[in-house]
């Protein structure tokens, strides 16, 4: 016969470390996926949250100084890659200038909305707005040319940008 006895502070002692275990596993499981979230609001003052219409991305876009047409936007939804190639490494870095961070969203399902800027010089030729957006937040953006010469600048940088272009 084999006779086992166990004190009630061992029996509370691993009761609490289960629990303990237990609370440690759901939070790590629940934060690391807002972890992901978090990251793209409140760079430089900047709000990239709260991105869920037209009238939001064109309110985000003005607080970098760019004016666009309301309800303008060409909207595309794609997949984020899983492995990035050149280009993708340096879109990211444009991202990585002004705090953002894209390769956090790889695999994810993203929109991408292009936007005409209204107030930049006629000198210079369209220039374009883009906003990558993932769950109502801006995970990526950037002001562009479509010549093939061009130029893909931050959005932090489209005041500079202008009095660059004007000179």
């Amino acid at each position: 016969m084999f006779i086992c006895s166990v004190r009630a502070s061992t029996v509370r002692f691993f009761a609490i470390l289960a629990l303990t275990l237990a609370v440690l596993v759901s939070l790590l499981a629940v934060g690391g996926q807002n972890a992901v979230y978090a990251s793209a609001a409140g760079i430089d003052g900047y709000d990239f949250s709260g991105i869920k219409e037209d009238a939001d991305r064109v309110a985000f876009l003005l607080q970098f100084g760019i004016e666009v047409k309301e309800g303008s936007a060409e909207e595309e939804s794609f997949t984020m890659p899983e492995n990035f190639d050149r280009v993708m490494m340096g879109y990211n870095e444009v991202q990585k200038m002004q705090g953002l961070d894209i390769s956090k969203y790889q695999k994810k399902k993203v929109t991408r909305y292009t936007y005409e800027v209204t107030n930049a010089p006629e000198s210079t030729g369209p220039l374009y707005a883009t906003l990558l957006v993932y769950r109502g937040r801006v995970i990526g953006c950037d002001v562009s040319t479509a010549d093939p010469k061009g130029f893909v600048k931050p959005l932090t940088q489209f005041s500079a940008l202008l009095g660059e272009m004007s000179e």
